[in-house]
């Protein structure tokens, strides 16, 4: 589902979209009531949600679909890139969040990343969460997090943009139990994806910042 108030953009996006052969679009929405009212009546598995639209923003749509119609994966495609806005849109339950000035090809991958159950983040976003944690002075990073060994080796290989096949591959395990650590490292550090996963443990301290790859999903 594309979800933009731009009537001719969204039009543009459908078009782009609906000439990939594992994709089509089942609805478009032009601000975040009608967003909310058509996820729940089509239940799409992507909804590529713009943030800046009237009577209900991109945030709250995302939030309410989350609570609503938790199936429903939410992809950000927006031109804004500040801390503010990437920060609140994961903190709302975006999946992923790209800019409006990506490519085809990119936008594509990131609709695929996201289907699959992955995150993906552009590049200019995820070096802005480098600037700013790289400004965390260091007794307020290194706080300990009740983490076990392998949990940290998950967490990392959030970091470095690893699904969870290559991650059962590196680790010499089982996807299944890549996806039960997740789910405890989830609940420990009271977050609800890898993508916040990550963002908490940089801040802390717990992994180094040299180990997000921003030119990965």
């Amino acid at each position: 589902m594309v979800v933009d108030d731009q009537r001719l953009f969204a039009s543009m996006l459908a078009r782009v979209i609906d000439a990939q052969p594992d994709m089509e679009v089942v609805g478009e929405a032009h601000d975040g009531e009608e967003a909310v009212s058509l996820c729940l009546e089509q239940e799409p598995d992507v909804a590529l949600m713009d943030l800046s639209m009237p009577h209900v923003d991109g945030l709250s749509a995302t939030r309410k679909i989350r609570d609503l119609s938790p199936r429903v994966k939410i992809l950000i495609l927006t031109v804004h890139a500040d801390d503010a806005h990437v920060f609140q849109g994961i903190k709302a339950g975006a999946r992923g969040y790209i800019l409006k000035d990506c490519t085809p090809e990119d936008l594509s991958r990131a609709i695929r990343a996201v289907h699959a159950g992955d995150t993906i983040m552009a590049p200019e976003v995820a070096e802005k969460m480098l600037s700013t944690f790289e400004g965390i002075r260091p007794e307020h990073r290194n706080i300990a997090a009740p983490l076990t060994d392998r949990e940290f080796e998950i967490v990392r290989a959030f970091a470095r943009g690893k699904n969870n096949k290559e991650i059962a591959r590196d680790l010499g395990i089982t996807e299944k139990t890549v996806r039960n650590h997740a789910s405890n490292i989830y609940a420990k550090l009271h977050v609800f994806d890898r993508t916040q996963a990550v963002l908490y443990a940089i801040s802390k301290g717990l992994v180094d910042l040299g180990d997000l790859n921003p030119g990965s999903p």
